[in-house]
């Protein structure tokens, strides 16, 4: 109809694309071929097969069409009257109506210089239809308004989560820098210090370790759910790290990397923090937080 040769094509479970052999389709075309292909389902036009033996003259016209050379056996040509004649092993239509209709949803970029055309035929245009109707209840209910204005209350609501988590993490790191001030500044603020925070990440912990440094400091920062999987952060000096480090892995189920004093990675589990805790204050209690013996 336009010139569009198709150059694959995919059944898939829930829609079908046929890839066309153009960079773009034209503004209007898929209305346009939309409208021409339901009127041919409207009009009933005839299928028919046709089974041609491999030394059929006929077989040469499909040939050209992509037939391999070493194809064997009969050949199945599946004929649209007055629309198109084809090899085809999936077709099981009398005549056209049997589709009942067709929905171009659109296209998406295809492998170079191709163009992928998505479409809905039979059953599926219906269920297709279900499916975004349920949906967009759903959505009047979830964002309280209408259908017209969805995309609008979204890009709101995207707007403002990316505001709020801005604002979050800008007080994350106003948090961090403070909570590490405060341990400096307290007279009894010993050789250990130790924090879970389920909203921190990594930068947090990051800043509140080099805000009180662990030259002479072993410290212990764990963020995520308390009993679930989350990250941590171990830092100190060198040697109570190498000695420590091993054990604190395997109480966290955690996997993580360091070096200079700094052992950082994702935990497993936190359920045994506590644990991880009394390790760490028995190392420092007995003086091995600056490399003694």
């Amino acid at each position: 109809m336009f010139g569009y040769k198709t150059t694959s094509w995919e059944l898939g479970r829930q829609r079908s694309v046929i890839e066309l052999d153009t960079p773009s389709v034209k503004p209007g075309e898929m209305e346009a071929l939309e409208a021409v292909v339901n009127q041919k389902i409207r009009d009933r036009v005839p299928v028919t097969v046709q089974l041609l033996a491999i030394d059929d003259p006929a077989v040469e016209k499909v040939r050209s069409r992509g037939l391999p050379e070493d194809a064997a056996g009969p050949i199945r040509i599946i004929d649209i009257e007055g629309v198109d004649a084809n090899m085809c092993c999936g077709t099981h239509v009398s005549n056209l109506s049997d589709l009942q209709m067709i929905k171009i949803l659109g296209t998406d970029k295809g492998k170079k210089n191709k163009t992928n055309l998505i479409f809905l035929a039979g059953n599926r245009v219906l269920k297709y239809a279900e499916r975004s109707f349920s949906t967009e209840k759903s959505l009047i209910g979830l964002l309280k308004t209408g259908p017209e204005d969805h995309v609008e209350a979204v890009d709101k609501i995207q707007k403002t989560v990316k505001r709020l988590q801005k604002s979050n993490l800008t007080l994350l790191r106003d948090m961090a820098v403070l909570i590490a001030q405060n341990f400096k500044n307290s007279p009894e603020k010993g050789n250990f210090f130790t924090l879970h925070n389920k909203d921190g990440d990594n930068e947090f912990m990051n800043i509140i370790a080099n805000e009180i440094g662990f030259e002479h400091t072993t410290i212990f920062l764990t963020v995520g759910e308390e009993k679930g999987a989350g990250m941590f952060l171990l830092a100190g000096p060198t040697a109570t790290i190498d000695t420590v480090g091993k054990r604190v892995l395997e109480l966290l189920q955690g996997k993580g990397a360091g070096k200079n004093g700094r052992l950082q990675g994702k935990a497993g589990s936190l359920a045994k923090r506590a644990d991880v805790e009394t390790l760490l204050r028995e190392h420092c209690s007995q003086g091995k937080t600056t490399g003694e013996e």
